[in-house]
């Protein structure tokens, strides 16, 4: 079994290499593109049930048949091996495997992953496992949710059932994927499933996923080999006052409480940060939702830290000019999902933007791997997801050219590898996506693959994005200039 793990020693600044074993994939999630929405006993997750309300997802677009990769899928590992992909990150769809997210597992969703990790394994790609990417089944949520303690505890089962199935061929587990969406755009500003709008409720959510991912590492350590990898990926926002002012800097303190340290501090640290817990008394009673033994629970070693970013979170204490709304990129909400710092506006950190309107800056990649590096030495980091959306087009010639993304990504490396020159210890990269897919409520208006999807045929056209990556993977180094495609 191949687990991910790399040599990572220190490089000259003009070198543009990454270290021996740096591992490249490319990442993607169940709901965003598998499809057989009713195939084989799967039932609605709340992703299902949010997409076919009206009003919910542009142009009325769910996820059915997304880019039908549960029945496409050998074309699709044989995709990625002709471009040389080293892992493939997938999540398991739980309702797929666990309907109603309670009891035995329906053995034909397990055995879609069978499948999967079989042609994987045999095209010589490593298999990383994300057990959960934001499709809780509809019956749990009917039963409270994420906001209610039990959800951790069958999520702990629902581990132990993936660990029994996949435990002999999978080497990499991951628990959740971006627990920070879960929680703040699914409860707080409700433009993901399950479309709540109830702080509180926010705060509660954000507790029991981190229990559930101690309760799931506990269950995952039982059952898988000694030599499996745990890990968790957060979307850690790389915060940035916009002034220097002492208000601005509180912004910024705030922000990175609900943000980041409600999530790595009982994750990482242990505990929950003192100035979150007093940010946040007048929304919820930690001290009766925070049970004795939870955070020895949350806090089991990780080997591995996933790390998602795509842009830099800009923030001041008062709307100004130049102020947005915005919820992070991930839809537009009158409602804020910062619960607990609900007077902050948001900047963008320049006028370089990508299709979803966020600010183009590698810069925030390295200070987020470099600072993590410098406050959790020894723990290794992967970049779980990074990526770009552009308005991509097949030209007349059957080619979709995208010079845009291109840039994107070499600079988005170089921020990595010179993370490592800098002593962070990265393990490797996944680029998101590989497929162009269901872009949750932006529907399929958003295209983030380096392959392009015609999702009237889907047939698949790999971008030249795409082949600039295979040679970047074939090298283990960036292009040097003007070898940007």
């Amino acid at each position: 079994m191949t687990a991910v793990r790399a040599e990572t020693t220190a490089q000259s600044a003009s070198d543009t290499s990454f270290p021996p074993g740096f591992v490249w994939g490319a990442a993607t999630a169940a709901y965003q593109v598998e499809g057989a929405a009713a195939e084989d006993g799967r039932t609605p997750s709340i992703w299902d049930t949010f997409s076919h309300t009206p009003g919910r997802v542009r142009n009325g677009d769910t996820g059915d048949i997304a880019a039908d990769h549960y029945h496409r899928y050998k074309d699709d590992v044989a995709l990625m091996k002709d471009l040389g992909l080293k892992a493939y990150r997938f999540s398991v769809s739980w309702s797929r495997v666990q309907p109603t997210g309670r009891g035995p597992a329906v053995e034909r969703g397990l055995d879609f992953y069978r499948r999967l990790t079989d042609e994987l394994l045999e095209a010589g790609i490593t298999p990383v496992a994300t057990l959960y990417h934001w499709d809780l089944p509809q019956e749990l949520e009917d039963a409270g949710g994420w906001p209610q303690r039990d959800t951790a505890h069958r999520f702990a089962d629902y581990a132990e059932i993936m660990a029994r199935a996949l435990g002999d061929r999978v080497g990499v587990w991951t628990t959740l994927n971006e627990p920070w969406c879960s929680a703040f755009l699914g409860y707080g500003s409700g433009v993901h499933a399950p479309g709540r709008t109830d702080p509180t409720a926010t705060l509660r959510a954000a507790h029991h996923l981190n229990l559930a991912h101690g309760l799931a590492i506990g269950a995952l350590r039982e059952h898988l080999p000694s030599t499996a990898q745990t890990s968790v990926t957060l979307n850690l926002h790389q915060v940035r006052p916009l002034t220097d002012s002492a208000a601005d800097a509180d912004a910024a303190r705030r922000i990175d409480a609900v943000g980041n340290r409600i999530f790595t501090g009982p994750i990482l640290d242990g505990a929950y940060p003192e100035d979150l817990l007093a940010d946040t008394a007048h929304l919820v009673d930690w001290a009766e939702l925070v049970h004795d033994g939870d955070l020895a629970e949350i806090s089991r070693p990780l080997d591995l830290l996933g790390v998602n970013y795509y842009s830099p979170t800009v923030v001041s204490a008062a709307a100004g000019d130049g102020a947005s709304t915005r919820d992070d990129g991930h839809g537009a909400s009158a409602h804020s999902p910062w619960t607990g710092a609900d007077d902050v506006a948001f900047h963008l950190a320049n006028d370089q933007l990508t299709a979803m309107n966020w600010a183009i800056d590698a810069s925030g990649l390295h200070t987020l791997l470099t600072g993590l590096a410098a406050s959790h030495p020894g723990l290794p980091l992967m970049v779980t997801e990074n990526g770009a959306a552009f308005d991509d087009y097949v030209s007349p010639e059957g080619r979709v050219n995208d010079p845009q993304r291109i840039a994107y990504l070499h600079s988005h490396l170089e921020a990595v590898r010179q993370a490592v020159a800098d002593g962070a210890d990265v393990r490797g990269y996944f680029l998101w996506s590989l497929l162009d897919n269901f872009e949750w409520s932006y529907g399929y208006s958003k295209r983030f693959g380096a392959v392009y999807v015609d999702y009237g045929t889907q047939r698949r056209i790999p971008k030249a994005s795409a082949h600039w990556y295979a040679e970047v993977i074939r090298r283990n180094a960036l292009p040097g200039a003007g070898e940007q495609g």
